[in-house]
């Protein structure tokens, strides 16, 4: 790859586009110059579909890369947890930066516990494993479905509890039928984030008592701060297989530039293992499965969790694989898994799952 400017896709999304900017920045102090193109893809075009209705994978990477395959673009930027197992031939994952955190956070107005959380809570995901995993410890919520960027998700959390206070302020502050707010609720106003204000002027169909992020899209977003979190135990809400992961993908001839770039080794040998076992287990996006890796020392620490769609039947084990072979050893783990039990559950799930067979890339 010569000099001149690396092209590189990305998709819209304001999450997308923080994800896209850390990789320029990284290629930058290396002195390259970067132009990042933003790309629709069918994931972005369907918002009213749940992730797992758009296809069985790729929903938010097949646009991208098809620019990348026909040589218009240099490489494409993705969520390496939306990416299918199974690659086109022609790509290669160029580059892996660091990986941001694996886990994933309940959000409250209160900042409640799971276990906190009353009797038939309801709880907000998009995620067919966050939802099986919740109803595996608290089979009493009611999961339901929850789409959106991430600010958009939030500002439905947060939105009926700030208005209901708004409408208490308003109240106390009304006068003879004229709105007039006291010093104390424009302080109250005036310290509201930027997303608590707009979510006082959302509209919601569903008050949600709680929902599933991962926390490296929060942290990503910026939006942290604005919302009270409990994380939840990556070994028993195992997280998406090389979720908190960024990828870059491109054509064989312009890896060597971006690996030298970005590339973080401890990251490339777990996000490895854990797509190879997502890879032999199956399933993909429609089946409630979760792969948490870690190095330590010599081995990588794997904990896999299959589950059935209503979380009340699981397969879970843990395996110090060492790295050494380790994509071997991680496709024997997963082969061992289908045959515990794995296979039946992911069959039951995806048979379970409906698709839109006209949305599917």
């Amino acid at each position: 790859m010569s000099k001149r400017t690396i092209r590189l896709a990305t998709r819209g999304s304001s999450l997308a586009r923080r994800q896209a900017a850390t990789v320029k920045s990284a290629l930058e102090n290396r002195r390259r110059s970067v132009e990042l193109v933003t790309v629709e893809t069918r994931g972005d075009q369907l918002q009213d579909e749940l992730i797992h209705r758009l296809g069985r994978t790729g929903a938010f990477v097949r646009s991208l890369d098809e620019k990348v395959m026909a040589g218009e673009l240099d490489g494409a930027i993705h969520s390496m947890k939306d990416m299918p197992t199974e690659m086109p031939s022609e790509l290669v994952v160029a580059g892996l930066p660091e990986r941001a955190s694996p886990n994933d956070m309940l959000l409250t107005p209160e900042g409640r516990t799971l276990d906190d959380l009353p009797h038939n809570a309801v709880v907000g995901t998009s995620s067919l494993r966050r939802k099986a995993q919740l109803l595996a410890e608290r089979p009493d919520l009611e999961v339901t479905p929850l789409r959106g960027n991430v600010d958009t998700r939030i500002e439905k959390l947060l939105a009926p509890t700030l208005q209901r206070e708004h409408e208490r302020r308003l109240s106390s502050d009304d006068d003879d039928d004229e709105i007039d707010l006291d010093d104390e609720s424009q302080d109250w106003f005036d310290s509201l984030a930027e997303i608590e204000r707009r979510a006082l002027e959302r509209t919601v169909d569903t008050e949600y008592d709680a929902i599933v992020l991962a926390a490296a899209g929060l942290e990503r977003s910026g939006l942290a701060p604005d919302v009270p979190t409990q994380p939840l135990d990556p070994t028993t809400f195992v997280p998406a297989p090389a979720q908190g992961t960024i990828a870059v993908t491109a054509l064989s001839e312009n890896e060597p530039m971006i690996r030298q770039s970005i590339d973080h080794p401890p990251t490339r040998v777990t996000a490895s293992v854990e797509r190879t076992i997502l890879g032999g287990l199956g399933g993909g996006c429609v089946a409630p499965i979760g792969v948490f890796a870690r190095l330590r020392g010599e081995y990588v620490n794997t904990v896999v969790r299959v589950l059935s769609q209503d979380g009340s039947e699981t397969i879970e084990e843990t395996r110090d694989i060492p790295v050494v072979n380790h994509l071997e050893n991680a496709q024997e783990f997963a082969s061992e898994l289908r045959d515990a039990g794995g296979a039946e559950l992911i069959e039951r799930a995806t048979r379970e799952t409906p698709t839109s067979p006209s949305r599917q890339e």
